[in-house]
């Protein structure tokens, strides 16, 4: 299990990130571009989860390249990457943090990055990540 504190220190160390807030949560750029932000769920969502019981930690929402990257993910971390309906045809996911560990959060978020990095500042950071 990892912890918001821990994502925020993954996010600190990208190059490029700027900390904003998005419909009053922290949200993180690269130039004008989210790649990540917290993601509570709206009284709507709540009701689509049905009997289902949803996570009740944070939820980090993270952008991926496109719809078969997401599906790519959902497939790969199952336990730590969900969808709800309000992001169908959106490409990002949604990650429990406390089913999440460090390793995988860190590979999410710098994923995440990447869909909005400069190329040349993704080829360096990755040279020497």
């Amino acid at each position: 299990m990892t912890t918001m504190d821990y994502a925020a220190t993954v996010i600190a160390e990208l190059p490029e990130v700027t900390e904003g807030v998005r419909y009053g949560h922290p949200a993180w750029s690269v130039g004008k571009n989210v790649f990540a932000w917290i993601r509570p769920f709206s009284k709507a969502d709540l009701k689509r989860f049905g009997s289902e019981i949803p996570p009740s930690g944070p939820i980090l929402a993270v952008r991926t390249a496109d719809p078969n990257e997401k599906e790519a993910i959902l497939a790969a971390h199952p336990r730590a990457c969900f969808t709800i309906p309000h992001f169908d045809g959106f490409a990002a996911v949604l990650v429990d943090i406390d089913n999440t560990g460090d390793d995988e959060l860190r590979e999410l978020i710098v994923d995440g990055w990447l869909v909005y990095a400069p190329k040349d500042v993704a080829e360096t950071f990755l040279a020497g990540d």
